[in-house]
């Protein structure tokens, strides 16, 4: 049995079992040239990551480590998402981390302990025993994770593991050879974990001592050696020659490593530990003529580092909605091309400032504009990688260098020009801002003249355009209806700036704050409260002096939640029929607000149905990063929210999306016309929802305008 008590120095085995000492010899000199070779590519990376700008001195690796490798042992980013490649990935790591703790013992126990303090060797006895055991369930579970991986890249062959060529640009990798590159490292594992099964096999074979059966894999494999006539002198015999094919495997690999995909396995552990704590926060400028990134030198050592955590899974261009639709860019090819760039150009000279080019402009030649133009910020792709690079910081930063050179479409600077002229996107007059406020049948109060709870920034959008105003009105009267003491900045409000500071113009993007942060500071308020996820999310992260002095940016459906949870909204009539929501981008994955809406619908009695993207997975409406303002470039399959719209019309018995942000019912009604689904389905705002649930004769203070004269009856 395999815990019989046995002599403890019988309970063990020869490590080298019966090689020659020329050949052990041999071993230990092609060991130390491998880790030449290792440590020499591992110096060349170093190098070329050491040529970037130095990295800011608040990186948070330190801070980030332990949660870092919690999620680095629990492969919890890989599993989320996608079970099948989860566990693969999972049994790979633990099998290979296994083996390689096991390997580590047996050099410990016999190139050091054995000839240095005999006395102190411990792989022998039951703990022999427990580590055989263990080490067998590793290469099992090794073999396991590498099959399956193997049969989806061969057989499931999903979306995202297929590299298309590129023509747009000479740096994106020669395809023939990464996927050979893939392949390649599948199959050295492969080699490397099945050999050592038959090594072992073969020894146990030969000397057949009973408490071996702790190798429970290896034990089975040599019974069905000796079923196929492999005597114990025969696989004596064989042993040294599989002994140095096992051995020259898994040397190859260890070469192979610094120079592959194989070396996600240590980048990865840097990329995660710099992942910052919250994503979407924007990367600051750096000191130049553009602010942005122009050189590949421009990028950070941490970030050329974070390149080659790459793996190509591919998940960044499954959520891409731009690559989804058909437009040029998928944040894994850009990041592909920044790979492969940094590694024929880096490291080499960088160019002074005001010089002559000495290499490649980043934005136009390495990496094409139009796959800059094409991003609409919506943060999938920093959210799903399972290694954290991030994606958007990149494109932003090469935006701002377009930006500085010129290189900007003309109908994106007319409506920067607006922005700078009129404070707002849509080149209307300030005056009129605040003109939806004459169709009420009440005076919405002037923060800045009046002290009030509540101070509603309301937005470009839902101020000045018709789509949009009917929502903001409904959003008015439910407020009232409520009680809310709220009020608004009138034509001192400009545009927040969100989507302006994404399309790279920081300068407009300062001014744009500045303006605002001085209209607020002549406001009396407690709270401001916002109907838009940009302007919340530029409000709540993007305004320092505001942010730090601690004032609380709520969304509107984070008010209604509230209104609706402490009673001073009452439900009549509750809507109709099942429902779906579309969590906006810059309010879920920017904000991390889900659930107050939800609890909003919950609440309204509404039957809420689930689209197969929701929450951090939801699907772009594709208005964000200043998209909006573009035309789309040809040959586009799919606008974003048309793809939107056919998820939400494919669940049964849902007639209406939704939405929570302005530039949502935009452009979701849009796409209802361009797709032919006007008549299967309506786009509203929860605000009319809840208006609509509240019943006709809701009055200030959630009381209903019966109740109110039954109470002066009663007073009379």
């Amino acid at each position: 049995m395999m815990w019989a008590a046995l002599a403890v120095d019988l309970v063990s085995r020869p490590v080298f079992y019966t090689l020659p000492v020329w050949l052990v010899i041999a071993f230990y000199v092609v060991s130390a040239a491998t880790l030449v070779v290792f440590f020499v590519a591992m110096a060349r990376k170093v190098r070329r990551y050491r040529s970037g700008r130095k990295d800011p001195a608040n990186r948070p690796a330190l801070r980030r480590v332990p949660g870092a490798f919690l999620g680095i042992f629990t492969n919890r980013a890989i599993l989320r998402g996608n079970w099948y490649a989860g566990l693969a990935h999972l049994a790979v790591f633990w099998g290979f981390g296994g083996l390689f703790v096991a390997t580590l013992l047996v050099l410990v126990d016999n190139d050091i302990l054995h000839p240095l303090i005999p006395e102190w060797t411990f792989l022998k006895g039951d703990f022999y025993l427990v580590f055989s055991w263990l080490a067998d369930l590793s290469g099992l579970l090794l073999l396991a994770g590498l099959a399956m991986l193997a049969f989806r890249r061969a057989v499931l062959r999903p979306r995202e593991l297929r590299l298309e060529p590129r023509s747009d640009t000479e740096f994106f990798p020669r395809l023939p050879a990464a996927r050979r590159e893939d392949w390649v490292f599948l199959l050295l594992l492969l080699v490397v974990g099945i050999g050592g099964f038959f090594l072992e096999a073969l020894r146990i074979r030969a000397t057949q001592p009973s408490f071996e059966d702790a190798s429970f894999a290896g034990w089975v494999l040599s019974g069905w050696l000796g079923d196929a006539g492999t005597t114990a002198s025969g696989a004596e015999a064989t042993f040294s020659y599989l002994w140095v094919f096992h051995a020259l495997s898994a040397l190859v690999f260890i070469a192979f490593i610094p120079n592959s995909k194989a070396w996600h396995m240590l980048a990865g552990w840097y990329s995660l530990s710099v992942k910052p704590a919250r994503l979407g926060e924007f990367p600051r400028t750096i000191p130049g003529e553009s602010g942005g990134y122009a050189r590949l030198q421009d990028l950070s050592r941490g970030e050329l580092a974070n390149l080659d955590a790459c793996i190509r899974c591919g998940r960044c261009h499954a959520m891409c909605p731009a690559a989804e639709g058909g437009f040029p860019l998928s944040p894994r090819d850009l990041i592909l091309t920044l790979q492969t760039a940094s590694r024929r150009l880096l490291p080499g000279p960088r160019p002074a400032p005001g010089t002559a080019a000495m290499a490649p402009a980043l934005a136009g030649e390495i990496i094409p504009a139009s796959w800059l133009w094409s991003c609409t910020s919506c943060l999938a792709c920093d959210e799903v990688c399972p290694l954290g690079i991030q994606h958007l910081p990149l494109i932003l930063q090469m935006r701002r260098d377009l930006v500085a050179r010129g290189e900007i479409d003309d109908r994106v600077q007319d409506t920067l020009t607006s922005v700078m002229r009129y404070g707002n996107s849509l080149g209307q007059s300030p005056r009129n801002r605040a003109r939806w406020t004459k169709e009420l049948p009440f005076e919405v109060k002037d923060a800045r003249k009046e002290p009030v709870e509540y101070l509603w920034f309301v937005g470009d959008y839902a101020s000045f355009d018709p789509r949009v105003q009917a929502v903001t009105l409904a959003t008015a009267r439910v407020f009232h209806a409520a009680g809310l003491d709220f009020g608004i900045l009138y034509e001192a409000e400009q545009n927040a700036g969100t989507d302006v500071r994404r399309i790279g113009e920081e300068g407009l993007f300062e001014m744009q704050r500045d303006k605002n942060l001085q209209a607020l500071a002549k406001a009396q308020f407690r709270t401001i409260v916002t109907t838009d996820p940009h302007s919340y999310h530029a409000l709540r992260r993007e305004y320092g002096s505001l942010n730090g002095g601690g004032v609380a940016v709520l969304h509107h459906t984070e008010v209604l939640d509230t209104l609706l949870a402490g009673g001073r909204l009452r439900v009549e009539t509750p809507p109709k029929g099942p429902v779906t929501y579309h969590d906006p981008c810059y309010l879920g994955r920017y904000g991390r607000v889900f659930d107050a809406p939800r609890r909003v619908l919950h609440a309204l009695g509404v039957r809420l149905e689930e689209m197969p993207r929701n929450r951090e997975r939801a699907f772009c409406c594709g208005a964000g990063g200043g998209r909006i303002w573009m035309e789309d470039v040809p040959g586009v399959k799919e606008r974003p929210a048309e793809g939107r719209v056919r998820e939400a019309a494919s669940l049964q018995g849902v007639g209406t999306l939704v939405v929570a942000c302005p530039k949502d019912l935009v452009m979701f009604r849009d796409a209802l016309k361009t797709t032919g689904l006007e008549e299967a389905l309506a786009v509203r705002d929860i605000v009319e929802l809840v208006e609509e649930a509240m019943g006709a004769t809701q009055d200030a203070g959630g009381v209903t305008r019966e109740a109110m004269a039954a109470t002066q009856r009663s007073d009379t």
